[in-house]
């Protein structure tokens, strides 16, 4: 993911939801801040990953990654929803169909398991 985009999702989920602004617990230290949570919550989603190993790379305990998970995918819906996460229109569509076609695949949207392929 390029940089711009990823903190385009940082701001825009940290304005949407206080959970990831940066604050102070009440011993004084400070919290995750939104780029750590958010970067802990695209590494749970894109990579699969556990828990608890995605924890050990950002240095946040496994029940804390769970919940900004489910907290970042939240405000996302809810922020990008109208703009990213949605079923492809005719435009969108026509535009797979011509990249498809230009690869040699015809009539094809979206991705093949090319293994078998001769």
């Amino acid at each position: 993911m390029r940089k711009p985009l990823f903190l385009r999702i940082v701001k825009g989920v940290e304005v949407h939801d206080d959970y990831f602004k940066l604050t102070r617990d009440c011993c004084g230290q400070l919290s995750f801040s939104a780029k750590q949570k958010c970067t802990a919550a695209q590494r749970m989603l894109a990579l699969g990953a556990a828990a608890n190993a995605v924890g050990e790379m950002v240095r946040m305990g496994e029940n804390m990654c769970l919940k900004t998970t489910v907290k970042f995918v939240r405000a996302m819906v809810e922020v990008f929803g109208p703009e990213y996460p949605r079923e492809p229109n005719a435009q969108d569509m026509e535009k797979l169909l011509d990249i498809g076609e230009a690869r040699g695949f015809p009539e094809m949207l979206g991705s093949i398991d090319c293994m078998n392929w001769q």
